[in-house]
């Protein structure tokens, strides 16, 4: 399997090769096309991921299931920008789409690197309230007072962390598995 997926060039469906290319910063390898040139970049995906503090529910905070993940995980909802919309636009119509709750009020929390899936994660603090109703995509949800919130040190788990130090907690870890 090759970066991100791409074994042919998407111009003309030549086989990519991995070539070492001198750009500014010095060598890269990168996957290129040997008939017409095109370069697969392998850039990160910007994903967005809000901290839910519900508004009407005494400020407890909203962590959901995937139902693409196994066991039983709870995080923070995430999603891609759609083309047009601002990353404020964007995580308010996650949020909306995967629980149904109405955001009041965004922060920018950080940005954060997640390098495994090859990602930038731009994470914000979303005061938000309503009727919790989840997408498809979600198999259910758990709300957390801020001092029994348990963050993971991947990914949003950092943002999690940030956050719960900006309202004055200090962050509790979990035990994360150690993969042979």
């Amino acid at each position: 399997m090759t970066q991100a997926g791409f074994r042919f060039c998407p111009s003309c469906a030549t086989p990519l090769q991995p070539l070492a290319m001198e750009e500014d910063g010095g060598a890269k390898t990168r996957l290129r096309c040997p008939a017409c040139g095109w370069t697969h970049w392998n850039n990160p995906t910007p994903v967005l991921a809000a901290v839910i503090e519900l508004a009407d529910r005494e400020g407890r905070v909203l962590l959901a299931r995937n139902a693409a993940w196994s066991g039983k995980m709870f995080g923070l909802i995430t999603g891609f920008m759609e083309a047009g919309e601002t990353p404020q636009q964007g995580i308010a119509r996650e949020v909306a789409e995967e629980t149904a709750l109405q955001v009041d009020a965004l922060s920018l929390i950080g940005v954060y690197d997640f390098q495994r899936m090859n990602q930038v994660i731009i994470a914000y603090h979303a005061l938000a309230r309503g009727e919790i109703t989840l997408s498809p995509e979600l198999l259910e949800y758990k709300l957390f007072t801020p001092e029994t919130i348990r963050c993971w040190p991947a990914g949003t788990g950092y943002a999690l962390a940030d956050w719960l130090v900006s309202r004055g907690h200090t962050p509790q870890w979990l035990e994360w598995p150690v993969r042979p």
